[in-house]
């Protein structure tokens, strides 16, 4: 998975699932898999899963309308995912992450269950000619009965790099973070590019930073909505920042003394890294080698 060291707190990435795709076009065993006794369904809407107490709820009664099959644990164990009803208690996925009560496997399991219904929640209608679309393939496609369109799932490839100038690394915010919180730079992927034209571009764009030799470290899945952080490292060109207000609140050269100290929520001035479980925190670790 790596070309660099990373540390294994990353989240979303450790799904146990095989996902079963030959199954997908078999509703009747698929069926039969629903109708086992040790089946789980993951409840979602929006952001928010459906829990008992602080630990997501193992849905086992009626099947629903617009369930997903998720795929198949070792054990063969099936997961679905479905709809929450309005009157459940929802817990937002995210407090559920930073909480820490459940385990990675079953958080990244959470993460393909959220980006599913997400998808579905979006997409009832055609984009081709406006009418009504139904789920086929257990969750994995909508069909146009109309003018017989597919439609399938959307993840959205973006790009985040840690910028680096010798012992020094480029590190940015955005007004909403919370305070004092500074991180990779990162964009949308646009067409027509490749990553490292993305990479490049996006820090320029932010920055007025001319970004060199790029190398992949890590990727992960970020189900808000359903995109693909593609992690990278770059060799600055320049150092004179240019910001573009519009896209960053602020951005700053750290030293790699600084850097430490973010990740360590040490820093004199409040300054500190994203959270761990987050491919940035990740990336900054890796790229100044603590």
């Amino acid at each position: 998975m790596l070309s660099g060291r990373c540390d294994v707190s990353l989240a979303y990435v450790s799904s146990p699932l095989d996902r079963a795709h030959d199954l997908r076009l078999q509703p009747e065993m698929l069926a039969a898999l629903r109708a086992r006794g040790d089946c789980v369904v993951l409840r979602v809407r929006g952001d928010l899963v459906e829990t008992d107490g602080d630990i997501p709820h193992h849905f086992s009664g009626a099947v629903a309308e617009g369930e997903i099959f998720l795929g198949r644990t070792a054990d063969g164990r099936p997961w679905f995912a479905a709809p929450a009803p309005e009157d459940v208690f929802l817990t937002p996925l995210r407090g559920l992450m930073l909480a820490g009560n459940i385990s990675a496997e079953e958080l990244s399991i959470l993460a393909q269950a959220r980006s599913l219904i997400h998808w579905h929640e979006r997409h009832g209608f055609c984009a081709n000619c406006g009418s009504k679309t139904t789920l086929t393939d257990s969750g994995y496609r909508r069909l146009c009965p109309v003018c017989k369109a597919e439609h399938f799932p959307r993840t959205d490839p973006v790009v985040i790099i840690a910028v680096t100038h010798g012992e020094n690394m480029l590190l940015g915010r955005q007004a909403a973070w919370a305070e004092g919180m500074y991180s990779a730079l990162a964009g949308f992927v646009e067409p027509g590019e490749t990553i490292e034209q993305a990479a490049r571009r996006e820090v320029f764009e932010e920055a007025g930073i001319r970004v060199g030799a790029i190398r992949y470290v890590t990727s992960q899945p970020w189900p808000f909505p359903a995109s693909l952080m593609i992690g990278l490292v770059g060799e600055a060109e320049n150092t004179d920042i240019k910001i573009d207000a519009t896209e960053i609140q602020d951005a700053r050269w750290f030293s790699r003394q600084d850097i430490a100290q973010m990740l360590n929520r040490t820093h004199p001035q409040g300054f500190h890294a994203s959270h761990p479980y987050a491919i940035a925190h990740q990336l900054v670790r890796v790229a100044v080698g603590l």
